[in-house]
């Protein structure tokens, strides 16, 4: 007869700061506290109960960017995981910030891939062994470089560079564990839905590993993928779900027997409120909300950012101020800097930080016409159309670009009217972080851009520059459409005008 144990697996991902609920057709939805309070009710109904959290707890909100991570883990340590792993929006303050945040941190953080690069040696724990109920659970930490691109700007600090690398990693560390007799393994990675199932591929039978919990692709799922007979899952993002797993381990045989998955929804209907964890909350948005309250401007109208593959109005009218204000021929800006999908028409210091977290540096390189559609080119490539977490840029005004999916050509590439030519030189504005990225972001080093002229930095800041040309005028618009449309393989053409 087999020796049967149940296990109840919670796990979160991608939070970025999400700790205030919201009203939602008269109904409360998300927030820490109705999250906490969940996992609470499961920990009393269920015998062997384990949380957690495949990264990005950090980055979203203004409580976090204010105290920069600090307050975060206040809460989570409320909020008590049992196991968190890193994403890439932990390093958003700095290795250094983050080696710190680590001590306060009640709970254990796990990676396998961050190293010092002069000896090797790891900057966290790289798994976890969590005992229950005579059962013993190996979580494994996981995140690629791919997936981290901000490490780059540390160059002591290295991680693993593809999947084959942290398969590897993976196989050392589970023929290590699994001679104390480990009854279960779970995968916790940051790497996105798509990559996940690629690694499941890679991993050998043998190695033992049951469950893969990821995040990072912010996937939204209604059912497990399994591949090479392991389940691989993902709770979107924020706060508004939690995913469960209902397990029957077969303890003698170290493997599952069942499972059912589901994706919960946190709202008022499901879980009771924790009163503790919402008092330290409050106690930090009072806070913020004294600094951050002030107006800045009036939109028109709502501007929204539903994507980050598409032109957006917010992208359109983010760009156009950092290129007037900085006076370069044009601005790409990154997609995912801006974290909300809509803004206005009321703007405030808070609402427009929350919107736009990062207060990074603005440089300005030099590109060639042909540079210039060599690295568009390389971010309308296939993976990012078809929505693979890759970088994306919205286009100041200026540049028109007209993208054909299928022949992954362009029918258009026009600046100010006239077709871009390949040997001019154009002033192109970057943020820091994307600058660092040049290869991943547009296939192009910075020896390459610096035989055109070296790069400058015009800004330390560019949130600076955008609250201070927001403040100095009232009732801004944009359009979101007419300066990137794809013709895509579906037959479809967005971001034509109307």
């Amino acid at each position: 007869m087999k020796n049967l144990k149940k296990l109840t697996l919670l796990h979160s991902n991608d939070m970025h700061g999400d700790f205030m609920e919201e009203n939602i057709n008269d109904s409360l939805v998300g927030g820490v506290s109705m999250l906490s309070g969940y996992v609470n009710k499961v920990r009393q109904e269920e015998k062997n109960v384990i949380y957690a959290i495949a990264g990005d707890m950090f980055r979203g909100s203004i409580i976090d960017s204010e105290f920069q991570g600090v307050s975060t883990i206040q809460i989570m340590n409320l909020l008590g995981p049992d196991v968190v792993t890193l994403g890439n929006h932990e390093v958003d303050y700095g290795v250094a910030h983050l080696l710190f945040l680590e001590k306060c941190a009640e709970f254990p953080i796990v990676n396998a891939n961050l190293h010092i690069k002069t000896n090797h040696a790891r900057l966290f724990q790289p798994c976890k062994v969590i005992e229950i109920d005579g059962m013993k659970i190996l979580f494994i930490g996981i995140l690629t470089e791919i997936a981290l691109m901000q490490c780059k700007t540390d160059g002591l600090v290295g991680t693993l560079v593809t999947l084959e690398d942290a398969a590897e990693e993976i196989g050392k560390i589970c023929n290590t564990y699994n001679a104390i007799d480990i009854d279960f393994t779970v995968l916790l990675t940051h790497i996105g839905f798509e990559e996940d199932k690629k690694l499941a591929e890679l991993l050998d039978p043998a190695w033992g590993v049951d469950v893969i919990i990821g995040g990072h692709s912010h996937t939204f799922i209604t059912e497990p993928a399994v591949v090479n007979g392991i389940p691989v899952v993902q709770a979107g993002t924020g706060t508004d779900q939690i995913g469960r797993f209902d397990i029957m381990i077969d303890t003698d045989n170290n493997c599952i027997d069942s499972y059912s998955w589901k994706s919960i929804d946190i709202n008022e209907k499901n879980c009771p409120r924790d009163l503790d964890i919402e008092d330290v909350i409050k106690n930090y948005k009072t806070r913020t909300d004294e600094k951050y309250g002030r107006i800045i401007t009036r939109f028109v109208r709502q501007l929204t950012h539903p994507t980050r593959i598409r032109e957006t109005e917010l992208g359109d009218l983010l760009s156009d101020v950092l290129k007037e204000a900085i006076g370069v021929d044009i601005f790409l800006l990154g997609s995912g800097s801006i974290r909300t999908e809509q803004l206005g028409p009321i703007v405030t210091k808070g609402s427009l930080r929350e919107c736009f977290p990062y207060d990074d540096a603005v440089y300005m390189i030099y590109l060639t016409g042909a540079q210039l559609k060599h690295a568009l080119l390389r971010m309308l490539r296939d993976e990012a159309l078809d929505g693979a977490h890759t970088e994306f840029y919205q286009l100041s005004k200026g540049l028109v670009v007209e993208y054909d999916q299928p022949t992954h050509s362009f029918l258009r590439f026009d600046f100010e009217g006239e077709p871009v030519a390949d040997e001019r030189i154009y002033t192109v504005g970057l943020q820091h972080y994307h600058y660092t990225n040049l290869p991943d972001s547009f296939d192009l080093t910075v020896e390459d851009v610096r035989a055109n002229h070296a790069e400058r930095i015009v800004s330390t800041s560019c949130i600076q520059i955008i609250e201070e040309s927001l403040s100095a005028g009232q009732h801004q618009n944009a359009d979101g459409c007419g300066r990137l449309i794809m013709h895509l393989n579906d037959g479809t053409v967005v971001g034509r005008p109307e």
